[in-house]
């Protein structure tokens, strides 16, 4: 229980940014940060480090980083289960298998990531624009793909937390968030597997934009 409940401490303090992408971590440190021995910090470094969270480094770890080729393998994959986690959904909706209020609910989702993104609440959006893809996951049923879509948006998250900033596509997220619900709701699988992929892409291609300017921002400071 401890081993599990230090894993899970460990991982929000990575995808807060508390541990930033490319820290040095090590079991004294974070054994004290957490109030616990090193031995279920241990057992959390390995099962992190299984999920891509942490990577090797010298004789310690080290928080992931993906570059901008790695981030743009990552993002074609997320793109590949979220086109089949959309399409799954809608093929669930047209045999009736979604309840209204399971839809009702992912529509109040989108609304919330649209509030707080406008209103440049960063942090709360990407929490609230997370959570609107994974219940799309949840809703195809598919819990193999689920799984790795956490892990792949654990991954994403991390490295381009660093760039978060008051996003100059709003609108054109909340269309396409409103798309890919559309699609669903009218069960409409290959419509919705079209339009979550176009989405994942182009979320992609505004990352590297994001993440270049950061650089270049970095570099002139």
């Amino acid at each position: 229980m401890q081993t599990e409940s230090t894993r899970r401490r460990l991982r929000e303090l990575i995808l807060d940014g508390h541990y930033p992408p490319g820290a040095r971590l090590g079991e004294v440190e974070v054994a004290g940060t957490l109030g616990v021995s090193r031995t279920p910090v241990r057992e959390a470094f390995r099962a992190l480090t299984a999920d891509g969270l942490l990577a090797a480094s010298g004789r310690g770890l080290r928080v992931v980083r993906l570059d901008a080729a790695e981030l743009a393998q990552v993002y074609r994959v997320r793109a590949a289960l979220e086109a089949l986690t959309a399409e799954l959904a809608a093929e669930r909706q047209r045999a009736g298998r979604l309840a209204p209020a399971e839809l009702a609910d992912l529509a109040a989702l989108a609304d919330r990531t649209h509030r707080a993104t406008a209103d440049g609440e960063l942090t709360e959006g990407v929490r609230l624009n997370r959570a609107f893809h994974r219940r799309i996951a949840e809703l195809a049923a598919n819990p193999v793909a689920l799984h790795a879509l956490d892990r792949l948006w654990d991954q994403i998250q991390v490295s381009t937390l660093r760039s978060l900033r008051a996003p100059a596509r709003t609108g054109l997220v909340d269309a396409q968030h409103r798309t890919l619900l559309d699609a669903i709701t009218a069960g409409a699988p290959e419509t919705a597997a079209a339009a979550a992929r176009r989405h994942v892409l182009d979320t992609c291609a505004a990352d590297d934009s994001n993440d270049s300017d950061s650089d270049s921002s970095d570099n002139d400071a």
